[in-house]
């Protein structure tokens, strides 16, 4: 006979056993879903763990982060991978190299390591800005146009991914510099814009697909890099502006987005004497700016990492290792690159039995990292798969999805009507105006106008050859004109000789319709294009880019991105038809 009674408990207590099962499957999901402040807040045993098996001089040094290439040669790699096991820092950035080499180069420098190492590179527009054979999304300028902030966030995502598989845990990015000043030689193309607002959504979007894709992020450079005429790298800015209009301003973005969870904030090197009037001392170093208000004004719990401590602007003034000890006492968590940290960690421990500074204070620092370390997987242990690694950073998902940006930043200034009137069987001149060669632009526009003719201008073409092509096009029913900057970077100034110029402005008097494939602060330098039937900003050279400006003249893409800055005096923020 059978026992229902019996079976029914034993079913019961199955299901119950399947439920506890599944309701701690659940937690543990939950508490991997935690943001790194969350767990800053409630630090899990691990942290305590490691923790407790450092000594002093071996908790100083997680607060230093080597550098590391791997275009260098395997005697460069060799002699980081020495310093790591030596010193047992606390993190190796990368910078330029390659997916394989670079796979190959942390599975070993995390082998020499007893605490594992936190794995950065600078990646504003992805692993593309350090990385050969890998991705580049679009410049944060030519982001700024977009007006569907869910795609920065779908970037952001890929941009995690990738990271994750090349077993990095931080992204020294995005860029939260307002860049309100047009001739800013370091920030510039790297800005959202010029606009606060703006920028403070574009930043979120792109920080929390980062983050919400398991990837530590940095906001940079606080307290705000963006009016700026001297680039750090190479000497001091400063900045003379008021209190007030710093935190009004160049601050906004940073105090909104600590608001919105935001894990990092680096720290740039500038001397602002109406934060603090010490001559000549940089913002990484000085204490009522990192201490007094990143930390206690703002109310910042996150990570705060110097910017570079070898650039001139923080070493300029400060020299043979007291710039380390002076970021560390200002209130940085992590100093990125120090000249020599061997000789840091040791002033660092001189510094504190000299009462310069607190080991409690160091201490705050190093749970600080080491959760940061727990919450981005690190406290398993685990070899990066070199197989396939170069494939597993060219997805195509997210090439599509650099296109999908392109073609939502693209922005038609002029011409909208003009352009719709354009007739695909009339002769048409398909000029390329900067560069050796038929381009893309070219190509793309050239399946629209069937009755097409290419023609190409080098930058520093002749009179004779500007001559001849200005002749031809005389015959021509339509023209249609590409401008493109040559250089790597869409920076200002773009490279064409005087009598290049002129033709554009020839040009522009007729009826002809242009893309601009630089940086859109060059159409203050490109005198009559305000005068032009129709005009296109692409913001960069990538094909990417001219693809969608060809798809707008060829009236198969509406645009609908709008100006991240003014260029003056024709063209202002937000302008874009």
């Amino acid at each position: 006979m059978i026992n229902l009674a019996a079976d029914t408990t034993k079913h019961v207590r199955k299901n119950l056993l399947i439920l506890i099962a599944l309701c701690g499957t659940a937690f543990s999901v939950s508490a991997q879903q935690k943001t790194y402040l969350e767990l800053l807040a409630n630090q899990p045993k691990w942290v305590d763990s490691v923790f407790n098996r450092l000594n002093r001089r071996e908790r100083i040094a997680q607060l230093f982060f080597v550098r590391a290439h791997t275009n260098l040669g395997k005697k460069y790699t060799d002699s980081v991978g020495q310093v790591i096991k030596k010193e047992q820092l606390g993190g190796v950035i990368f910078f330029q190299g390659g997916p394989g080499r670079q796979v190959l180069a942390t599975n070993a420098y995390q082998k020499l390591s007893r605490v594992p190492l936190i794995v950065a590179n600078d990646g504003e527009w992805g692993l593309g800005m350090r990385l050969d054979s890998t991705i580049s999304y679009p410049y944060q300028m030519t982001l700024g146009a977009i007006q569907n902030k869910e795609l920065l966030y779908k970037m952001g995502l890929e941009v995690a991914k990738d990271y994750k598989r090349m077993g990095m845990q931080m992204n020294l990015a995005p860029d939260a510099d307002i860049n309100n000043n047009p001739k800013n030689p370091v920030i510039n193309y790297r800005s959202f814009g010029e606009n606060k607002y703006n920028v403070a959504t574009k930043v979120a979007a792109y920080m929390k697909g980062m983050q919400d894709g398991g990837l530590l992020t940095t906001l940079k450079h606080f307290p705000g890099h963006g009016d700026t005429d001297v680039d750090s790298h190479y000497d001091l800015p400063q900045l003379t502006f008021s209190a007030t209009r710093l935190d009004t301003l160049e601050m906004y973005p940073f105090k909104e987005l600590i608001k919105q969870g935001a894990a990092g904030v680096m720290i740039a090197h500038m001397n602002i004497p109406s934060l603090d009037a010490t001559p000549n001392l940089p913002s990484t170093l000085s204490k009522p700016i990192v201490t007094g208000i990143l930390k206690q004004k703002l109310g910042f719990k996150g990570l705060i990492i110097s910017d570079a401590m070898d650039m001139k602007g923080v070493v300029k003034y400060f020299k043979d290792g007291e710039a380390d000890l002076m970021g560390i006492i200002a209130g940085n968590d992590i100093i990125e690159l120090s000249e020599n940290s061997d000789r840091a960690i040791k002033l660092v421990r001189k510094a504190v039995r000299q009462d310069r500074v607190s080991m409690a204070e160091i201490d705050q620092s190093v749970r600080k990292i080491l959760t940061a370390k727990y919450w981005a997987g690190l406290a398993k242990r685990d070899t990066v798969v070199t197989q396939g690694v170069v494939a597993g950073v060219n997805r195509n998902s997210s090439n599509a999805l650099v296109q999908e940006l392109a073609n939502a930043s693209v922005t038609l200034l002029k011409g909208k009507d003009y352009i719709k009137r354009l007739i695909p069987i009339r002769r048409t001149a398909i000029i390329s105006i900067g560069v050796p060669s038929v381009t893309t632009f070219q190509k793309e526009v050239s399946k629209g106008y069937y009755n097409s003719v290419y023609y190409v201008l080098d930058k520093d073409a002749s009179a004779a050859q500007i001559s001849n092509i200005a002749r031809e096009i005389g015959a021509f029913d339509q023209v249609i004109v590409g401008i493109h900057d040559s250089r790597s970077r869409p920076a200002n100034g773009i490279l064409l000789n005087a009598g290049v110029k002129n033709f554009i402005k020839e040009l522009s008097a007729k009826n002809a319709v242009f893309a601009l494939f630089a940086n859109p602060y060059n159409l203050a330098g490109l005198s009559g294009l305000e005068n032009s039937k129709g005009l296109v900003v692409a913001y960069q050279k990538e094909d990417f880019m001219q693809i969608s400006a060809a798809a707008v003249i060829n009236n198969r893409l509406v645009p609908t991105g709008k100006l991240p800055v003014s260029v003056a005096p024709f063209y202002k923020f937000g302008e874009g038809l």
